[in-house]
């Protein structure tokens, strides 16, 4: 069963904004038409005479005045409980009616303790005793219970400071605003970075960057030309550091998906998005990453310690999923140069030779081809040949090739699978050769746009336009957007990516996140140049609190609140959404001023504006964090 299938299987249905307005109407509708059913079939009336049908009727006339005077007053009375919400500056219109409004009673939040200033809640440390050590188990989502969630806002640590702005921000950020020692201590010979006053420093060091990483990212070029052209757009770094690889090749046109666990290194991510760099919670486990096939154009692991070749080679499995064909993995580190580097790895020549030769052979087995090498990297490439997959429906060969049942796409609490995930011999255009260079693929309709529901170029090129004007609608009622003030951006349920294409040339990145639940359009946004993840918004996204300036939705609560509550999503936003940062809602009529209450009861400033057509069932609310300090004890 394929993913949409599967969506249209668990949805459940949806109540309308149309449907609540007209909902007493239809109560009524429904009494007459059950009063004309009790008509016979032949159309007469199934009492005898014209007199005796006066009383039923009668006693019609006299249920539907009752009906009508307690709607009303049922009306009145809800009026009254609940208070219309606060919201800064309101667009006001005769045209509204305020009964197909959303009420919510006004709550104020508390503040969580201050031990929750780092709070990840579905890779919460606390937690971890609760799960299996096997294969790291214990470091991949598991998200509190219901009964468990927090109903407070997660302050920041003492002396926090607005964030050093892009592109300053890439080489330095406040202590205060991250302040972990331990990479400091551990990784001091090493140069990840240093503390100089009220400062972290980011020379650019690493473990096998011993020249820094631009010296390292320069010979990376020499052996990948394809880096250089606009072949490459999209990568991913598998234990990604503080992501000084991702953040050197944002100079290259490069755009890299940092990837860490919450581990003891405390706060890899969070320095990270820190420094304006893309990066999420995750680790290659027992699950897969929650990313589309074929997506990536370049994978990179720099001694990330990942055991490779264990497991039957299943961490490499799943590399060999996201990542196009015709795309490139690259290794630094063990096994890679073991001939001048095995004294210093506490081994021998000949294991870390054996090492080497099981890694090769394994690549091979999956239609890997050594591309180049040279000092402590080595590049392998991804086939683009399916042919080179035929060979896989052999029985005894290994690993062997995925069954047409296994959804390639499907990577949202999916177990990995000891298998190749062959690609679709049907898309022609889907190798890193055959798409459009960067930034030429940002504006063609891919091939996988056809596999959506309703998917087409047209529908592409349509929803490209439409961005286009409502993101020069934005930047009127948001005048920041486009300045150093925006650097890290989430646009919460995309579809095709348009949001963030239509801010591409400003001084920012935008995450996109498509529902678990929506039809999977994330393909597409990586096949336009993007990047973006799979995510469930009744969740904690993965990630730190306070990593992202700017917040924006388009109807996730009319799609999503059957399944959802409003308020926990309201939260979930406080917490990843930095102080003084901006939130963009674009919502139907109906949940707007509902948000705005809730908003107020988190401490958010919030205006309500037109739309940049003025239609009146749907507004866009602009809303402000506040920055404010905690002044509780640590209760944790």
């Amino acid at each position: 069963m394929s993913r949409t299938a599967v969506h249209k299987k668990n949805q459940l249905p949806r109540i309308s904004t149309e449907d609540n307005e007209y909902r007493s109407k239809r109560e009524i509708e429904r009494y007459l038409i059950s009063s004309k059913d009790m008509k016979g079939k032949d159309g007469k009336g199934s009492y005898p005479d014209k007199s005796s049908r006066m009383i039923p009727m009668a006693l019609m006339f006299i249920v539907l005045c009752g009906f009508s005077f307690y709607l009303g007053g049922m009306f009145c009375s809800e009026k009254n409980r609940y208070p219309t919400s606060d919201v800064t500056t309101p667009v006001q219109s005769q045209k509204e009616v305020t009964s197909t409004a959303l009420h919510i009673e006004s709550v104020v939040f508390p503040e969580c303790s201050k031990d929750y200033q780092d709070y990840t809640p579905c890779t919460d440390p606390k937690r971890w005793m609760k799960y299996g050590r096997h294969r790291l188990t214990f470091m991949e989502r598991h998200c509190p219970p219901v009964f468990e969630r927090k109903e407070c806002l997660v302050p920041p640590p003492d002396g926090y400071k607005p964030p050093i702005r892009w592109p300053k921000s890439k080489n330095e950020c406040w202590y205060r605003n991250v302040p972990y020692d331990w990479i400091n201590k551990q990784k001091s010979n090493q140069n990840w970075l240093r503390k100089e006053g009220e400062k972290f420093i980011f020379p650019g060091g690493g473990t096998m960057f011993p020249k820094g990483v631009s010296a390292y990212v320069d010979l990376m070029q020499d052996l990948i030309p394809e880096m250089k052209d606009g072949t490459v757009r999209t990568a991913i770094d598998t234990g990604c550091g503080v992501a000084s690889w991702g953040g050197d090749l944002l100079d290259h046109g490069i755009l890299t998906v940092s990837l860490a666990p919450r581990d003891n290194h405390e706060a890899q991510v969070q320095f990270a998005l820190e420094r304006g760099i893309p990066a999420i919670l995750g680790i290659i486990s027992t699950q897969r990453l929650p990313f589309p096939s074929n997506s990536f154009d370049m994978a990179h692991c720099s001694r990330c310690l990942i055991p490779w070749t264990e497991f039957g080679g299943i961490y490499l499995l799943e590399v060999h999923r996201i990542l196009r064909p015709g795309g490139f993995w690259v290794l630094s580190g063990p096994p890679v140069n073991y001939e001048n580097h095995w004294r210093g790895w506490n081994t021998t020549v000949e294991e870390q030779r054996s090492d080497y030769e099981k890694l090769q052979e394994l690549l091979t087995s999956m239609c890997f081809k050594l591309y180049n090498k040279k000092d402590d990297i080595a590049v392998w490439q991804k086939s683009s040949d399916n042919s080179c997959y035929n060979r896989l429906a052999s029985p005894d060969v290994y690993p062997p090739k995925c069954d047409d049942g296994t959804e390639p796409d499907s990577a949202w609490y999916t177990p990995l699978r000891p298998c190749v995930v062959v690609p679709n011999k049907g898309l022609k255009k889907l190798g890193l050769k055959s798409i459009p260079k960067w930034p030429e693929r940002l504006h063609v309709a891919p091939d996988r746009v056809s596999a959506v529901q309703g998917g087409s170029a047209g529908a592409f090129k349509h929803d490209d336009s439409k961005w286009k004007v409502r993101a020069k609608h934005y930047k009127k009622l948001l005048s920041v957007i486009g300045t150093d003030k925006i650097r890290n951006v989430m646009d919460m349920n995309t579809v095709y990516g348009g949001f963030a294409a239509a801010l591409s040339a400003d001084p920012l990145w935008v995450m996109n996140v498509v529902s678990s639940y929506a039809p999977n359009t994330l393909p597409v946004v990586y096949d336009r140049g993007l990047i973006g993840t799979y995510h469930d918004w009744c969740e904690a996204f993965s990630t730190y609190p306070r990593t992202y300036d700017l917040l924006h939705l388009d109807g996730l609560f009319t799609a999503e609140s059957h399944r959802c509550e409003m308020k926990y999503v309201l939260l979930e936003m406080d917490r990843i959404l930095r102080p003084n940062g901006y939130a963009i809602i674009r919502e139907s009529s109906y949940f707007v001023d509902a948000v705005a209450t809730i908003a107020k009861g988190m401490r958010w400033g919030c205006r309500k504006e037109e739309t940049e057509y003025g239609v009146e069932k749907e507004k866009v609310l602009i809303c402000q964090k506040k920055l404010w300090y905690s002044k509780q004890q640590s209760e944790r």
